[in-house]
């Protein structure tokens, strides 16, 4: 239950007074002009304040310079499908380096496609129980900050020997899925595989070529059967997402900002908007993890679902659509909530984002639990999907390589490589430890907000209620979006509620921006 909005403030203790200029930070000298090296800083240290890990044990440094290479790792391995010779591609961010993923499409007789999605096997050179597994077990995820990435595995493996790298021979796990003329999947596989990917893309130049805004990236122009490849995947995506969202898949654009640096120097928050190349890989990763629990599910084996319940406060998105004219029913009904969100999308995109935000937060987080064989999961509320795993991303997430050994051992007719017992303790394990990577990369997150807020006391901003409870109100500015704490003036307030804010403090060491309403 919320306590009332007018006692929230009062349990937390006041913020020390201190507003700090990112020019005159305490530290090392040479972070003086330097943003880089100081955000750098601050994110180790909320790293080991969540007791996150940020070096590797000399255990797993040792196993580390020891591992074989993955030619000499896959020897005696049988039933390993040679498909190289297909246009696979990555698509991911620009700056990404540790590839989990490629993918490749192809159109069949009677208006069939075949879409393939290849998965690194990371547990190649990751062993269950080895000293590299159990550091990745630590964090069970990597974090990503403005200024420095933690990767849940050395970098060594998860952006090279792991990575399905551009012109290298990979090892993987494919999902084939197979989906009609009605764009309805109807059969699926999975094996393992020998890859190449052909070429490494980025989701805005693939985007800006598929909606006819800009040129095809020079890999794809030069490459017919690439080309292709991408326009089929292209849409049928497009398909499936139509299709999702008419099942009550909630069309929801909540983008994160992202720290744009010139040389070693804070210029902006940018955020970073949802386009067709990343719908189309959400998509078939979507596909590819149903495909995983429903394989699972099938061999009468356990796994770890990825389950996001009923909104708790589905009272209060029942309010916010009311002020649109939208009655909602008095019980979550996702398909109800996607009608309302897909006619507020239309009629007012420009404040589609922010409406998207409040009922993000109103849902809730999802987690991970065990799902064992014979027994219902809750299912995705945000997806409208029963059966859903994290498989798609090993080198990122440790549930998804937990996953992948599951599929493995199922693949080769051994018994599952993890207990009932072992696999709810790593659940709550992982659903905590993705909690704390979360308050590390907010935490840096609103360091760098600080850093351009610094000389902008006093200002005021327009912005949204994002959070309220016991422990504090919470608001989001639009330009630039920066999340920050309502000191003031918050008695009233809910999430979702628009107001007009002043800033009075941007402490860039602890991360604190704070605002009041007046």
């Amino acid at each position: 239950m919320i306590m009332p909005i007018s006692t929230l403030a009062k349990t937390r203790a006041p913020r020390p007074p201190a507003v700090v200029s990112s020019r005159s930070a305490p530290g090392n000298d040479s972070e003086t002009y330097n943003d880089r090296l100081r955000l750098a800083r601050i994110a180790r240290t909320a790293m080991l304040d969540q007791g996150l890990s940020i070096a590797l044990e000399p255990g797993a440094l040792e196993e580390l310079q020891h591992l074989p290479l993955p030619q000499a790792a896959r020897k005696g391995v049988a039933d390993i499908r040679d498909l190289r010779d297909l246009p696979w591609v990555s698509i991911d961010n620009d700056d990404s380096r540790d590839l989990d993923q490629v993918t490749v499409g192809e159109r069949l007789d009677g208006g069939k496609i075949r879409i393939r999605v290849a998965v690194a096997d990371v547990d190649q050179l990751v062993p269950k129980d080895s000293q590299l597994d159990r550091h990745a077990r630590h964090n069970t995820t990597s974090v990503y900050t403005p200024a420095l990435m933690f990767p849940m595995l050395p970098e060594s493996l998860s952006t090279d020997l792991t990575s399905l790298n551009a012109d290298q021979d990979r090892d993987a796990l494919v999902v084939e899925m197979l989906f009609g003329p009605d764009s309805h999947l109807f059969h699926s596989e999975i094996y393992r595989a020998r890859i190449h990917n052909h070429a490494k893309l980025a989701y805005r130049s693939v985007a800006a070529w598929l909606s006819g805004t800009g040129d095809a990236p020079r890999t794809v122009a030069n490459d017919a059967d690439t080309a292709t490849s991408l326009r089929i995947q292209d849409a049928l995506a497009q398909r499936l997402t139509a299709l999702r969202h008419r099942q009550g898949a909630l069309s929801l654009e909540t983008p994160e900002p992202h720290a744009t640096f010139d040389g070693n120097s804070l210029t902006h928050l940018d955020l970073d908007p949802n386009n067709r190349a990343k719908q189309l890989i959400e998509e078939f990763m979507i596909a590819a993890n149903e495909v995983t629990a429903s394989f699972l599910e099938a061999k009468e084996f356990p796994s770890l679902r990825r389950v996001l319940k009923s909104p708790e406060r589905w009272s209060r998105i029942a309010q916010l659509a009311l002020l649109s004219g939208t009655v909602l029913p008095d019980h979550p009904e996702a398909t109800a909530l996607e009608n309302f969100l897909a006619v507020r999308r239309i009629l007012d995109p420009n404040g589609f984002p922010d409406l998207s935000l409040a009922v993000v937060k109103l849902i809730g987080r999802g987690e991970y639990v065990v799902n064992a064989p014979g027994t219902d999961s809750p299912g995705h509320f945000g997806l409208a999907v029963k059966n859903y795993t994290h498989f798609t991303a090993p080198n990122r997430r440790y549930p998804d390589l937990i996953s992948q050994r599951l599929v493995k051992a199922a693949l080769a007719g051994n018994s599952p490589p993890y207990s009932i017992t072992e696999l709810d303790g790593l659940a709550h394990q992982c659903t905590d430890r993705e909690n704390d990577a979360t308050k590390v990369e907010r935490r840096v997150r609103k360091s760098a907000a600080a850093m351009l807020l610094a000389s902008r006391i006093g200002e005021m901003f327009d912005a949204i209620v994002t959070g309220a409870s016991v422990k504090g109100v919470w608001v989001r500015t639009f330009l630039p979006a920066v999340e920050g704490q309502l000191v003031r003036g918050f008695e009233t307030l809910d999430v979702g509620d628009r107001v007009r804010v002043k800033l009075i403090r941007a402490d860039v060491e602890r991360g604190f921006i704070d605002f009041v309403h007046e």
